[in-house]
């Protein structure tokens, strides 16, 4: 506790003396900080719960697994030639070996094991390594449901098979459960961050979609996506995905451009008695947000955004509810999503469930909640779906198709917050919209 203490004064400390995002120097601190408690702490309780005593994660250059990628220091921007990672959990001695079978330490957790000199071939060497530990399951990257979980590509595969003596090939297994966790799986010092970027998301949503940024009758939907670009920039961050803006209005019909990118109005100008609605997120110190908002554009006269748009943010903040109220550890995605979509049906609620995990990347390796085009839950290989974890964070993405009478149509209310599943339950990691954003001539 006293750890996390320091580590959340530290951090505000520096936060205050940037005022906004640390300097790249106290950036690499932080992230090699977490990247080391990682792999001390976190990686050995989830080896043990894969039944996994050895990982190997084999990358080359610029051809990254995506787990490796996010055990390398801050200072590495890529693998070096080819980068081989040997984790070996003994239960026995309770410890763990954080080894490179490379010429030289990755950072300061994982320790060289490969004098080039000695042992000229460096898949020769990997094999020393493993014959000496004789492990009883030797976990690699590959799998046909989690993307993230199959970084080994076939070439080294292939030469791990064939270097590898016969007596050991019969251990070789997945370790899509194993990759997954350590992804999904988020520690207390990595949710104070979380809960900072929620924060700044937030934040430069709440700006955009104000009269400081928009002019109504003059400024169109692309000068504000361009325009959350160019504040992620200025504050020395990075966006994962380009913003998109959009708008329901009175006059339209409900179109399937509001789900997809390739169809998209582009430069509609906004006017007063518009909906619009943002998709956004940054990232920033290996991790990411992802978040959907909506303002209302005041017509002369309001003061506030009419009461059948009020009620149908309710009904999108209802949706939410029956959705995170469903999440209990063990839980597959489909069956949460079979039970909630239920549920605001039996309400009268026409909903749509697309939540995803989020943390390490925006679209991110766990349970994935359905998927827009997917209401009837995502196929696996086992048929059921990778279980809800506890210490994860989702984004939590749905929406709510609303008739309005007012419109003579339907809108849909999207909506798409950043959520933490712990031991104790759910939470918002900085809060939800249950108020649209206005904005004023």
């Amino acid at each position: 506790m006293k750890s996390i203490i320091w580590f959340v004064c530290l951090f505000w400390s520096l936060l205050a003396a940037s005022q906004s995002v640390l300097p790249e120097v106290q950036r690499a601190k932080v992230v090699d900080e977490l990247l080391k408690e990682r792999l001390d702490s976190l990686l050995p309780v989830l080896m043990d719960r894969a039944g996994i005593d050895m990982w190997i994660l084999i990358s080359r250059e610029y051809n990254e697994d995506p787990v490796l990628r996010t055990m390398l220091p801050a200072t590495w921007l890529n693998a070096r030639r080819r980068t081989i990672l040997l984790f070996y959990r003994d239960t026995s001695k309770g410890s763990i070996e954080k080894l490179a079978v490379a010429r030289y330490d990755i950072g300061e957790s994982i320790a060289s094991a490969w004098d080039k000199e000695q042992q000229p071939d460096q898949w020769s060497r990997l094999m020393d390594l493993i014959s000496e530990r004789n492990p009883a399951k030797i976990g690699l990257n590959y799998s046909r449901d989690h993307n993230i979980a199959d970084g080994l590509d076939k070439t080294d595969y292939d030469l791990f098979m064939e270097y590898l003596p016969a007596q050991y090939r019969s251990r070789v297994v997945s370790a899509e459960d194993l990759a997954v966790s350590w992804i999904e799986t988020r520690t207390e010092r990595e949710m104070v961050l979380m809960a900072h970027l929620v924060e700044i998301t937030h934040g430069i949503i709440a700006e955009a979609f104000s009269t400081a940024v928009i002019t109504p009758g003059v400024t169109t939907t692309s000068e504000v996506e361009w325009w959350m670009r160019e504040k992620v920039t200025a504050l020395g961050l990075d966006t994962w995905f380009h913003p998109t803006v959009d708008i329901q209005r009175s006059a339209d019909q409900l179109e399937g451009h509001l789900y997809s990118f390739s169809n998209r109005p582009e430069g509609m100008v906004i006017l007063p008695g518009d909906l619009l609605h943002c998709d956004f997120g940054i990232t920033y110190l290996r991790l990411n947000t992802d978040c959907q908002q909506l303002a209302y554009v005041l017509k002369p006269g309001e003061k506030q955004a009419p009461e059948f748009l009020r009620k149908a943010l309710a009904d999108g903040n209802r949706v939410q509810d029956l959705l995170t109220g469903n999440m209990k550890t063990g839980q597959t995605g489909n069956a949460i999503l079979a039970t909630a979509l239920t549920q605001g049906r039996n309400e009268g609620l026409k909903p749509a469930i697309y939540t995803h995990p989020l943390g390490t990347y925006g679209h991110s390796a766990g349970t994935t909640i359905g998927m827009w085009d997917s209401q009837n839950g995502i196929k696996t290989r086992d048929g059921a779906g990778y279980p809800l974890n506890p210490n994860t964070v989702y984004a939590i993405e749905l929406n709510t198709t609303v008739a309005l009478p007012e419109w003579k149509r339907d809108i849909r209310i999207m909506l798409e917050e950043a959520g933490f599943y712990g031991v104790n339950g759910f939470r918002y990691v900085n809060g939800r919209q249950t108020e649209l954003h206005l904005i004023s001539r």
